[in-house]
């Protein structure tokens, strides 16, 4: 007996706790209804293809969403926005029966299909019902009284608040990237850094972090640098630089791939009187940072 899909769509940038919720609660209606669970999810977010300034607008870039999905354990799929956006509601809703099985269906409440989205919550009801489909509307999971969203924790992230956003996800803000070469700045002052390409799409939360590192298969503690470098005004870019201090460690990782973890703030970027200023607050940097992740319990 081939079981039909119960299934849930959007773009789940974050894959943040409320979208945690609503995969639940579709694994509950699955099996309710006798079928099985499927999240059809854009990799990347439609507003980011479409924007002409698409830079740092994405919370999960689709590699980092595959895996969290992965994680969750909820079966997904990715869709090719591309190749969907120009189907009319009807055309669409035809794809998730023929295609994908359609069983059920649990929307978000503020889900919108086809093209321009032109279909809405009652449309979607309507073709349901017509079809004989089961269909309900999760409800916005809060914290107090904002509902818990992409866009919240984007302006989370932005105010600096690592550790709102990070309860807000359900898991420390991640970052990869690749090493490349710097300046050297850090190594002449005593503190060498790896500097991280990570693409335009991420979004780079400013300031000075106490950051979880991986280089491999190995994790390490430090302490990470978002910015714009307002002392040594080296940088020609609206981009900031992410910067990485990984404590006792020696290797040479130019070329790798590495991945941090944001686990608090210790404070914003500032512009200082000088190299030997600069020094200084660095020093206190990594003394905070040790601090805090002294005990931190990791799994990873």
């Amino acid at each position: 007996m081939n079981l039909k899909n119960f299934i849930t769509i959007g773009t789940f940038d974050g894959v943040h706790t409320g979208h945690q919720a609503l995969f639940r609660r579709l694994e509950t209606l699955a099996v309710q209804f006798r079928q099985k669970p499927l999240v059809l999810y854009f990799p990347f977010p439609p507003k980011t293809l479409l924007s002409i300034a698409p830079e740092m607008t994405v919370l999960t870039t689709p590699e980092e969403k595959k895996h969290v999905l992965k994680e969750i354990g909820t079966p997904a799929k990715p869709l090719d926005f591309f190749q969907y956006q120009g189907y009319s509601p009807a055309d669409f809703f035809n794809l998730l029966l023929t295609k994908y099985h359609l069983g059920g269906f649990l929307a978000g409440a503020d889900f919108a299909f086809g093209k321009n989205r032109q279909g809405d919550i009652e449309l979607l009801r309507t073709l349901c019902r017509e079809n004989n489909i089961p269909f309900l509307v999760a409800q916005f999971q809060k914290t107090g009284t904002e509902k818990i969203s992409s866009s919240l924790i984007r302006k989370i992230l932005a105010s600096g608040d690592i550790m709102r956003a990070n309860t807000l996800l359900g898991r420390p803000y991640e970052l990869s990237g690749r090493v490349i070469k710097g300046h050297q700045l850090g190594r002449k002052l005593g503190f060498p850094t790896a500097n991280l390409d990570t693409g335009i799409y991420k979004i780079l939360p400013l300031g000075v972090f106490a950051v979880k590192v991986r280089v491999g298969r190995k994790f390490y503690n430090g302490f990470c640098n978002i910015g714009f470098r307002p002392t040594v005004n080296t940088l020609n870019t609206k981009l900031p630089l992410v910067e990485v201090n990984i404590f006792d460690f020696k290797q040479s990782i130019y070329g790798r791939k590495i991945t941090i973890w944001f686990v608090e703030k210790l404070r914003n970027e500032t512009k200082f009187e000088g190299l030997a200023a600069l020094t200084a607050q660095l020093q206190k940097d990594r003394e905070n940072a040790k601090k805090i992740l002294k005990n931190l319990y990791w799994k990873k």
